[in-house]
């Protein structure tokens, strides 16, 4: 009988991911699948380091977290449509989970396909929720901290100042979410984390690793509401703080972000700036007015300094206006003139102290550095307008913030913000997208965390932050359509302006972890015979099984009917599923008939059949199915 391949129902193994990018860069350090050290040494000669004490950042808790990277998940992500908005169209998400879980899980479906994350991970200050005292049984604490479980014990923990280990455990719990995320950018994608004092510079340390030190971009700084509990003291130990960090890392070094300009209060009068700068160019030294720099360099080459200087008289003949009465305002008047014609022109002459000097256009915007003071400090009053001026989130992050980001990347990516709390992010992409048409994605990752109890939140029902953020996207998504609806400038362009809710949850099928099996032998051959939840819905079968066969999530699926059978078909038929209990041969041959690259059925659809298995698998080959396969 001829077998068919089972789906991988575990999430991608990152270590078979390493071992492919080295088997492709030095394929003879590779014997029957493992790695041979000694070659690799002998491979890279002098750049194998073998001394005992190295640079480096070392905590207690670092092998363990290798070992949560390597421990794949073998959970799911479950549809909720009640909770979304356009289900069936949208390419947005909105996921309900453990961010460490629902990152592995997106290894497969989103692997190299995120340009940009944002993330304002917990800051470590003695009362944050942030890790799993387990880490083999992260999805297991998770399903016992939500009452998806019964609690065994496991628990999600917070981090006192008191504990030995308080860095450690920060580091432990933010090191496999920064690996994992890596995986998940584009090479021209880029991480920007927000951050204080506590951790930044582990944070920066830990990056440097994950990254690549050559992959550090900016430490960029932005104003925070500054309080200090020691102002009822004569005495202080230190001073209040009043500002955050954001570091920024790109996937590659030789990536470049478009030039980013910041927008002025006013428009800034033009100006005159010296046509001499320092650089050693000695290609760009030639006469400018009699002048021969003897080091350094003209700004710019000797045609367009020339067409400048032609430009200048033009411009003091048409004025009629002789150099030395000349004011800048009749400068910058013709100059604006001349720019909203068309023509965008150099200025050239010589200053009052006879060096050559350029024109500086009137701007109403400046280049951006790393000095972020020009943005609010939150987002509350936003917030509160979105929640009929109630206090819904403490010290929401400012969507200018985020926009801020977006523009280092383009109006079509896929962003990921994986501590997505009240989903600011979500807020700015909706709003930006508005603003200037385009069509940007958002992947948001919440925790189900609690709210106070004696909150303002979870007095209007919102009982976890989760909910908060699902709420404030459709808040947002209702404001935009009212504002739609009066606005007749806001065009045909159709927006995407809906999400999918998904949630974390065990897996649709009983997937055995390797783990040794101490049940009787009895309960192990119903485990294998019958290994679907009885309390699965078939679409959250449908997908788990289009996430585990590397389908995005938001991948169109079009209901068929072959055979008078239901199959689902995927991309446009690049996939087909088929969760029928009864196949037949003329069902299978309906599907290999419709040529997809891949085919996935129930095993329990052959109800042992083996001669039906047979056949199948021989119809499909002749059909050039590239992937058949069976859960």
């Amino acid at each position: 009988m001829a077998d068919i391949e089972k789906l991988d129902l575990k999430s991608k193994n990152i270590t078979d991911e390493q071992k492919a990018k080295l088997k492709e860069l030095f394929p003879e350090v590779l014997t029957e699948g493992k790695i041979d050290f000694e070659k690799l040494c002998l491979t890279l000669g002098d750049e194998i380091d073998e001394g005992e004490e190295r640079f480096g950042m070392t905590w207690p808790g670092k092998r363990d977290c290798f070992k949560v990277i390597q421990e794949p998940s073998i959970g799911t992500l479950k549809p909720c449509r009640e909770e979304s908005v356009d289900f069936d169209t949208t390419e947005n998400l909105f996921i309900e989970g453990d961010n460490l879980e629902v990152l592995k899980l997106l290894q497969k479906s989103y692997y190299g396909k995120v340009k940009m994350i944002y993330i304002d991970p917990p800051y470590n200050t003695g009362n944050e929720f942030i890790y799993p005292d387990k880490y083999s049984e992260s999805l297991e604490t998770y399903l016992s901290y939500t009452g998806q479980i019964d609690d065994e014990g496991r628990k999600f923990s917070t981090n006192t100042e008191t504990d030995g280990r308080f860095h450690s455990k920060w580091l432990n719990m933010m090191y496999p979410r920064l690996f994992l995320a890596k995986n998940l950018l584009r090479e021209d994608g880029a991480i920007f984390i927000s951050i204080d004092d506590n951790e930044v510079y582990n944070l920066r340390k830990i990056c440097d690793e994950v990254f690549g030190e050559e992959n550090y971009r900016n430490e960029c700084v932005i104003r925070r509401g500054a309080k200090s509990v020691q102002a009822q003291f004569e005495t202080w130990d230190k001073l209040g703080s009043g500002f955050e960090r954001i570091i920024i890392y790109s996937k590659r070094s030789d990536y470049r972000f478009p030039k980013q300009l910041r927008r002025l209060d006013e428009v800034k009068q033009g100006s005159w700036n010296n046509h001499w700068r320092g650089t050693e160019r000695p290609t760009m030294r030639y006469k400018l007015f009699g002048i021969i720099p003897s080091s350094g360099q003209w700004r710019w080459g000797k045609e367009r300094s020339f067409a400048a200087i032609e430009n200048y008289k033009k411009l003091l003949l048409e004025l009629n206006v002789a150099e030395e009465s000349i004011t800048q305002e009749q400068i910058d008047e013709y100059y604006t003139r001349k720019f909203d014609d068309g023509d965008d022109l150099d200025f050239l002459r010589l200053s009052s102290n006879s060096k050559p000097e350029h024109y500086v256009p009137p701007t109403d915007s400046t280049l951006l550095n790393d000095i972020w003071f020009d943005l609010p400090i939150s987002s509350s009053k936003e917030v509160r307008a979105l929640f009929d001026k109630k206090k819904i989130f403490d010290n929401p992050k400012p969507t200018a913030l985020i926009k801020r980001m977006l523009a280092f990347g383009s109006g079509k990516d896929i962003i990921l913000d994986f501590f997505s709390g009240s989903c600011t992010t979500t807020h700015a992409v909706l709003d930006l997208n508005k603003e200037d048409g385009g069509n940007r994605k958002f992947i948001m990752v919440q925790l189900p965390e609690p709210t106070d109890e004696n909150s303002e939140a979870h007095n209007a029902g919102y009982k976890t932050i989760s909910d908060i953020g699902k709420e404030r996207i459709r808040r947002v998504i209702k404001k935009i359509n009212k504002e739609k609806e009066g606005d007749l400038d806001f065009g045909e362009t159709k927006r995407d302006l809906g999400f999918k809710v998904f949630k974390l949850d065990k897996s649709n099928f009983k997937i055995w972890d390797g783990a040794v099996d101490t049940k009787p032998i009895h309960e192990q051959l119903e485990f294998a015979i019958d290994h679907i939840d009885p309390n699965s819905k078939e679409e959250d079968i449908l997908y788990e099984i289009l996430l585990k066969s590397g389908f995005e999530l938001t991948t169109p699926i079009e209901e068929l009917t072959l055979e008078g059978k239901k199959v689902y078909s995927v991309a446009e038929g690049a996939l087909l599923i088929c969760l029928e209990m009864n196949l037949t041969k003329e069902l299978i041959r309906a599907i290999a008939k419709m040529e997809p690259q891949r085919v996935v059925c129930l095993d329990s659809g052959f109800e042992g059949n083996d001669q039906l298995k047979t056949n199948a698998v021989q119809i499909m080959k002749t059909s050039d199915v590239e992937s058949f396969r069976t859960v």
